[in-house]
């Protein structure tokens, strides 16, 4: 098996995935911080298991999450909060393995929170795309007043609008 630089179509990007040497055209890793890596299959595959695995979750399976879908939405909120605050502790520490771990950690809550919240995967990759589509990257969208998240999806109470408490 080698890893082999290909075109994700659902994310629109290059990545490498292991795939038998038989289809092997060439191999290829990135540079990133001085050392060599690898890329992974994409994440939005290993997302959508969580999300599908989240539905078959018993007490008797998976206990821990078991009870954290029952706890609600606000607890699951909460979870999310707090991963990502030690997410930012470790990143602060210089700990890279710490920041991977906890990484996990909030994709973990976030993924619950959006099965909780009966948001799909689909919903926040449509949402990624379409800001790469306006803005060139899927970054965080500008909250000024004419550009903001309300202004982009047309809402009235912000678009060009609003009263003095606005300013």
């Amino acid at each position: 098996m080698t890893l082999v630089r290909r075109t994700d179509a659902l994310n629109s990007a290059d990545v490498s995935t292991l795939v038998p040497d038989t289809e092997r055209s060439s191999a290829s890793s990135d540079q990133f911080c001085g050392k060599t890596r690898y890329s992974s299959p994409p994440v939005a595959s290993e997302i959508d298991r969580l999300y599908r695995s989240l539905g078959e979750v018993t007490p008797e399976s998976h206990p821990r999450t078991a009870k954290l879908l029952a706890s609600g939405k606000r607890k699951v909120a909460q979870k999310v909060f707090e991963e990502a605050g030690e997410v930012a502790i470790e990143a602060v520490s210089h700990d890279s393995r710490g920041i991977v771990r906890e990484s996990a950690d909030l994709l973990y809550n976030l993924v619950a929170l959006w099965y909780r919240a009966g948001i799909h995967p689909d919903d926040v990759w449509a949402e990624m795309r379409s800001r790469a589509l306006k803005l060139g990257i899927a970054e965080k969208i500008p909250k000024d007043r004419d550009h903001g998240p309300r202004a982009l999806r047309g809402d009235p109470r912000r678009a060009g609008g609003g009263d003095e408490r606005d300013a």
